[in-house]
C-alpha cells in the first residue's frame, strides 16, 4: 500500500454511531485517504443534505507501539478538535466489530495522547481520558496567570464565575442551579466569543443533584449544544470534585443519556464509562 494519501472520493463508505446521543460519522481511512476536507466534513454533517452529526471521527493507523489505532476527530463546522469522549468509545466499538481490537483491553491514539480502553460487554466501554489539567496555560485562558477554583469574568455587562480545565480541550464549567433553564444558547457562545478563551472553548453548564449524580448541558466548540459531550463531562466532574461537591464516583446525566465519572484522586487519570451504539452504514455519493 502505498504511502501517499489519496482523497475521499464518491463511494466514501461511513458509519453512522452516537455515544449518549452525540452522534458521528465514522470513516475508516487507514487504507490511506485523506483526512475529510473542512467542505467534505460540514457537508456530512449537514442534517437536512448530509447524513447528519456533531462530528466526524477518522479512524487511522496507530501512532504508538502499543495502540491498536488512532483517530482524530473533525467538528461539523470542519474544524479540528483535540479529544472526544463519546467519540473515543465509539471507535473502540468500531474496531472490537472490525476485529482490530481482539481483546477486551487495548489502547487508541488519540490528538491529545494514549487512551487505555476496556470492553465492558452491552455496548459500553470504559476508558482513562488522562489527568486533568487545571493551569490557565493549559485551557488555555487569557489573563489568568494562577489557577483557581472559580474565575470571575463579566461577558457583556454579566458577572459570571467559573472552572476551567483543560482535558486535551478546553473546558469551563459553570455551577447552575437548574440545568434545564440554563441561559445555554446565549451564555454558551458569548463566553466562546470572549477574549478570556483564546481557543474558544467547551461551555458546561452543570447543576449538582446529589454528592453521586449531576445534570449537565454543554455547548461545544465547533458544533452548539449536544446531547452528550464525554470529555465535558469529565470536566464537569473534575470541576466539582475538586470544590468537595461531590463523590469522586458521580453519574453525570446529560440530555442524551449518562455517563460515569470516576476520579480517585487528583493525581489519577479520570475514567469515564458509557454507551456506544451503531446507528446504520452508509456510502457517500456526492
Amino acid at each position: 500500500m502505498s504511502d501517499v494519501a489519496r482523497a475521499p472520493a464518491a463511494g466514501l463508505r461511513f458509519s453512522k454511531m452516537h455515544g449518549a446521543g452525540n452522534d458521528f460519522v465514522v470513516l475508516d481511512l487507514r487504507g490511506g485517504l485523506a483526512p475529510p476536507s473542512a467542505q467534505l466534513c460540514r457537508a456530512l454533517a449537514d442534517r437536512h443534505a448530509g447524513a447528519g452529526c456533531d462530528q466526524i471521527l477518522t479512524i487511522e493507523r496507530p501512532r504508538s507501539a502499543q495502540a491498536v489505532a488512532s483517530y482524530r476527530i473533525w467538528n461539523s463546522d470542519g474544524s479540528s478538535s483535540q479529544q472526544c469522549g463519546n467519540g473515543a468509545r465509539c471507535v473502540a466499538a468500531w474496531l472490537v466489530r472490525d476485529g482490530a481490537a481482539a481483546t477486551t483491553r487495548f489502547d487508541l491514539d488519540s490528538p491529545a495522547g494514549t487512551h487505555a480502553v476496556e470492553a465492558l460487554g452491552g455496548g459500553r466501554f470504559r476508558i482513562a481520558m488522562g489527568v486533568p489539567d487545571f493551569a490557565p496555560q493549559a485551557v488555555p485562558l487569557s489573563g489568568f496567570d494562577v489557577a483557581q477554583d472559580e474565575y470571575a469574568i463579566d461577558v457583556g455587562g454579566l458577572p459570571i464565575r467559573f472552572g476551567a480545565v483543560s482535558m486535551g480541550n478546553p473546558h469551563v464549567v459553570l455551577e447552575v442551579p437548574d440545568a434545564a433553564t440554563a441561559a445555554v444558547a446565549t451564555l454558551g457562545p458569548a463566553l466562546q466569543r470572549d477574549g478570556v478563551l483564546p481557543q474558544s472553548g467547551n461551555i458546561g453548564f452543570a447543576e449538582v443533584v446529589s454528592r453521586d449524580r449531576i445534570r449537565l448541558r454543554v455547548f461545544e466548540r465547533g458544533v452548539g449544544e449536544t446531547q452528550a459531550c464525554g470529555s465535558g463531562a469529565c470536566a464537569a466532574a473534575a470541576v466539582l470534585m475538586r470544590r468537595g461537591r461531590i463523590d469522586r464516583d458521580v453519574v453525570v446525566a446529560l440530555p442524551g443519556g449518562e455517563l460515569r465519572i470516576a476520579w480517585p484522586d487528583d493525581r489519577a487519570q479520570i475514567i469515564m464509562a458509557g454507551p456506544a451504539a451503531f446507528v446504520y452504514e452508509g456510502e457517500w455519493q456526492s
